[in-house]
């Protein structure tokens, strides 16, 4: 028993030592996850109590952004792997570049959360810019996270 934890540890160890290069570009893209979450429900909650309804956190769309978080990850750290052991002589920066769009759709919907909560003229005038010239798709169901 105590061989096969030491060759499981020694995996996982190996496992964290090649994928450490892309670590800090991990932790930005869940960063921008983990903030619109947080912008989405405080913005859920805005709408509810200008409504006149009751709020209440739901632990499905929660899980539903650790979700997301975990195959953005994923995604980086595959494309990373076709960075350094596929690709690695054309210096496509595939992982960045994959973090960066998802960052900037993150940053995106962060800025409507804050157009939702905030009453400042500038997030006001981006939200009726947002309603009038991007094209209102409002499958979610009103939630922003």
């Amino acid at each position: 028993m105590e061989a096969l934890c030491r060759f499981f540890s020694g995996a996982a160890a190996a496992a964290a030592s090649f994928f450490a290069p892309i670590g800090e570009t991990v932790l930005c893209a869940v960063a921008f996850v983990a903030v619109d979450f947080v912008t989405g429900v405080a913005a859920d909650r805005c709408r509810a109590r200008r409504r006149g309804e009751e709020w209440m956190f739901r632990s499905r769309l929660a899980w539903r952004t650790v979700l997301k978080a975990g195959f953005l990850a994923a995604a980086i750290a595959m494309a990373w792997v076709i960075d350094a052991c596929v690709l690695d002589f054309m210096g496509l920066h595939t992982a960045r570049m994959l973090a960066g769009f998802a960052c900037g759709v993150e940053l995106w919907s962060m800025l409507e959360n804050a157009s939702e909560i905030s009453s400042s003229p500038l997030f006001g005038s981006m939200r009726r810019y947002l309603e009038r010239g991007a094209g209102n798709d409002d499958s979610h169901g009103g939630r922003s996270f």
